[in-house]
């Protein structure tokens, strides 16, 4: 599996609203940060993507991607909760899962 196979399985689980395929997607010990709160550990991190679910995310345009070995680099145009945003951030893979992540997302004029 590479980084890219990850991240194509993390958009499946968005367009899919599948809480579950999302987290299982998180290595035990994962950090997501992002202005608004940090995440640590699995009881966090479900709440943090229940929320996230809740405002039906739909990804509409990715508009960058790099990944190596175990970074992905992403920019993409969304639709969260009625609204449309640019979101962009890092996941660093550890044992061929997301351990930290940033994410953040600013409104499209």
């Amino acid at each position: 599996m590479t980084t890219r196979d990850l991240f194509d399985r993390q958009l499946a689980a968005i367009a899919d609203q599948d809480l579950e395929s999302l987290l299982a997607q998180y290595h035990e010990d994962a950090t997501v940060v992002r202005f608004d709160r940090v995440a640590s550990g699995p009881a966090e991190i479900r709440e943090l993507f229940s929320a996230y679910l809740s405002a039906k995310p739909q990804v509409d345009e990715i508009v960058s991607l790099q990944t190596t070995d175990d970074v992905i680099f992403y920019r993409a145009l969304m639709t969260i909760g009625g609204n449309r945003v640019s979101t962009y951030g890092t996941m660093v893979v550890r044992d061929g899962r997301i351990w930290r992540q940033t994410a953040a997302a600013q409104p499209v004029a």
